[in-house]
């Protein structure tokens, strides 16, 4: 019996689609039959519930009551499930529960009940709003003079698209008088981050967050989504955000006690070192773990030198810890400042300005995302004394939230402060230091740890062993919807390090023809036109002009450096008339080593503990970008040509077309799904001889080994394998990549990995 087939629901791997307008539930149907044929274990869908009109990602939620009409509605929605089920296809749905869309506000019944009736509203519990400010202030309009641009249009106030219920009885008068009769109060968008008085997803005042805390509010959010799982439409649940909630662990343990059977992972960022709680019912995280270490070990030790000097001759900062405590702390003084001020106001007994300063500290002293209280006691009472260290001039406040948070570790400020903590990490490290922070690109990934050079060979196999051992199905990915770059674009990146002398010297010459005006985001241009050439103009410069503004150095979304951006936006047509032939010519000798580490990755994902997921497309090679870059159309009738080959007996050379990357992945998953066994347990396998660090081994059940291929172009330049061999243990085995038969016992590598630089052998 293997791990995976402890919950009825678990699947043997997944594969990842985004659903939009244009692509819904009709469109993912037509392509059951290639994913079975692909042989994956279950269809992992994103956000499905009603969204805000045209939506293209879904995590904007207005309605949990339906199945989402512009993916197809009710009956579409039935039909793909059914065919999923009929295919022997599970079907996990990821699942929002902190938050919803208000942007549109009659497309959200509950809030606009909220705008009608105020306090009175039957939904003015369900989201976590601040009552005693009175009236409900919602930052949306140009400035706060542009009350006076509304207009009254039957029984709503209007402002430009923007629509907003008039309450009974209080439409007479002007415009204005009518709005100051409402139980909301219209003002300038600069406003939210200061004086919100609802608590929203991080920064995005069109996202309310809502109170599942609240059994009445867990019933009305997932009661839609619960029937489909009882039905047995639904296997499995991802739940998004998970640390916004007010007690994440009470909310999982709900979920599954209303849900017993269903797969159920959450999308917990977990930091090196940092584990689930083991309160949680869950099989595990989203991934992001596995996505670190399986990068990490195939990552050389010997580019973080070359490659640190780099940085610091272009002015890039490398101090790591500097670098995010001030992204924080400008996330803490400028972005969430209503937040602070909230849960400040709850410290008893201390002056609102050391109150602010030891909730703003202790957040930003965050080593994780958040603790959950009482089982994160360690995890806070680091943050507290890394605060106290940083600002002695505050200790008595530091101590009093201390002693407040440790005597109610359920009372409202412990709840808000961990709420709010995990908002500053992800503000202030994920999306503003991976920006600043560009040393190295492939390490600035969600869950990644930019400072930690990788992971050596023994860490990895300790971690996969461990990740068998305690969560044997949770999810394992290498790209998400939500990663800074595809898998492909990191593996070609990580090829950086094995030749960091020479991108030193391509990189300082380019820059001096042809650099960008600001050090981190010109480093982290080059590594990300290196990774993910051919790139068009277009793509490079969206890319380009997020990053930019994501690192809040130059330019914001909010305060746009007009120059400066025009500047990012011209940057790529300039690079190819100045070194453009140059930059191609690098990227050749990057390629080949690029597609052997992207393989490498892919087999110790698939083939490694865990349930693991395909992101859509990239079972071809996928040299993606971050959001919305990776969310492109995918091409699935080339995809479903290459599997037809593959049935003929076709094995297809490493090469530009990504051919072999699908059959890795064709291979791998069929083999998950029809012998399970064979992916029970972990051992790590050691091979000898004179490029055995080149050779990364494992096995799975006795009869299963997996060998992939670390660091190509250090390979390349030892001359090859040579003797290096590996003992496979008695009998004959067969590769389950291209049929090949091996003999038992000792056999060199450069017999096993003369076909592909990776090789899956199956016992007979």
């Amino acid at each position: 019996m293997t791990g995976a087939d402890v919950r009825p629901g678990v699947p043997t791997s997944t594969y990842r689609l985004q659903l939009r307008p244009g692509f819904g539930f009709a469109e993912a149907r037509e392509l059951v039959p290639y994913l079975r044929d692909l042989g994956v274990g279950a269809l992992y869908l994103s956000p499905v519930l009603d969204a805000t009109p045209g939506s293209t990602h879904g995590y904007d939620v207005t309605d949990p009551s339906r199945a989402r009409p512009e993916l197809g509605g009710e009956d579409e929605r039935a039909a793909l499930m059914a065919a999923a089920r009929e295919a022997g296809l599970g079907v996990v749905v990821d699942i929002v529960p902190n938050h919803m869309s208000v942007e549109v506000p009659e497309a959200n019944p509950w809030w606009w009940s909220v705008l009608t009736e105020g306090a009175d509203s039957p939904y003015a519990g369900h989201f976590d709003i601040d009552w005693s400010r009175g009236r409900l202030l919602l930052p949306v309009l140009g400035d706060d003079a542009d009350v006076a641009e509304l207009r009254v249009e039957g029984d709503a106030l209007v402002y430009y698209d923007h629509r907003f219920p008039i309450a009974p009885d209080t439409g007479d008068g002007t415009p204005q008088e009518v709005h100051d009769r409402q139980h909301y109060e219209l003002v300038g968008w600069r406003r939210g981050n200061a004086e919100l008085g609802y608590r929203r997803f991080f920064d995005i005042t069109s996202l309310a967050a809502i109170r599942v805390e609240d059994p009445q509010v867990f019933d009305d959010a997932h009661r839609e989504v619960l029937r489909w799982v009882t039905e047995g439409d639904v296997t499995g649940l991802r739940v998004d955000h998970p640390d916004g909630l007010a007690d994440p662990g009470g909310y999982a343990r709900q979920l599954r006690e209303t849900a017993p059977d269903a797969w159920i992972v959450v999308e917990k960022i977990l930091h090196p070192g940092e584990g689930l709680p083991a309160s949680w019912p869950v099989e595990g995280t989203t991934g992001y773990d596995a996505l670190r270490e399986v990068s990490g070990v195939l990552l050389d030790p010997a580019g973080e030198a070359p490659l640190t000097a780099l940085a610091e001759r272009l002015g890039t900062p490398t101090d790591y810890a500097a670098v995010e405590e001030d992204a924080r702390r400008m996330v803490t003084d400028r972005i969430l400042v209503a937040e602070v001020h909230r849960i400040a106001a709850l410290l008893r007994d201390v002056a609102p300005e050391p109150a602010r300063t030891a909730v703003a500290e202790t957040m930003i002293a965050f080593g994780v995302y958040r603790s959950y209280l009482p089982e994160g006691e360690n995890t806070w009472a680091q943050a507290i004394e890394r605060a106290r260290t940083r600002r002695p001039d505050v200790e008595p406040a530091l101590l009093a939230l201390d002693d407040q948070v440790r005597a109610e570790p359920d009372g409202e400020l412990a709840t808000r402060i961990q709420q709010t903590s995990g908002m500053v990490v992800a503000k202030g490290t994920e999306d503003t230091t991976f920006y600043r922070y560009t040393r190295f690109a492939a390490l600035t990934e969600v869950g990644g740890s930019p400072d930690d050079w990788g992971v050596d060979v023994e860490a990895f196999h300790g971690l996969a062993a461990a990740r068998e051992a305690a969560q044997p199905a949770t999810m394992t990915t290498l790209t998400t919807h939500d990663t800074k770059r595809s898998e492909d674009t990191r593996a070609r990146t990580l090829v950086l390090a094995e030749v960091a002398e020479e991108v030193g010297e391509a990189v300082e010459r380019w820059s001096a023809a042809c650099g960008l005006d600001e050090p981190s985001l010109n480093l982290l241009a080059w590594q990300t036109l290196l990774g993910a050439w051919p790139i068009s103009d277009e793509r490079l410069s969206d890319y380009l002009l997020k990053a930019a503004r994501e690192s809040k150095l130059r330019t914001t979304w909010t305060e746009p450096d007009e120059a400066f951006e025009t500047s990012v936006r011209e940057w790529p047509a300039r690079v190819r008339a100045a070194v453009g032939d140059e930059v191609e010519a690098f990227v050749q000798k990057l390629e080949a080593p690029g597609w052997t580490t992207s393989l490498s990755q892919k087999l110790l994902q698939l083939a490694g503990p865990g349930v693991p997921d395909v992101y859509q497309g990239t079972e071809l090679w996928d040299l993606s970008l971050v959001d919305p870059d990776n969310r492109r159309p995918v091409d699935y009738s080339e995809r479903r040509a290459l599997l037809e080959r593959f049935a003929g007996g076709w094995l297809p050379d490493v090469d530009a077309s990504g051919a072999a990357k699908a059959l890795l992945v064709h291979r791998t998953l069929t083999l998950r799904r029809d012998r399970p066994e064979l992916f029970d347990g972990y051992r790590p396998l050691s091979a000898d001889g004179p490029a055995a660090q080149h050779a990364l081994a494992s096995g799975r059940s006795d009869d299963l080994v997996a060998v992939v291929t670390r660091l190509p172009v250090g390979l390349e330049r030892a001359g090859g394998w040579g003797d290096t061999a590996l003992d496979l243990g008695d009998g004959s085995w067969r590769d389950a990549l291209t049929g090949a038969r091996v003999d038992g016992g000792r056999q060199p590598v450069a017999r096993l990995l003369g076909r592909y630089p990776v090789a899956l052998l199956v016992r007979d």
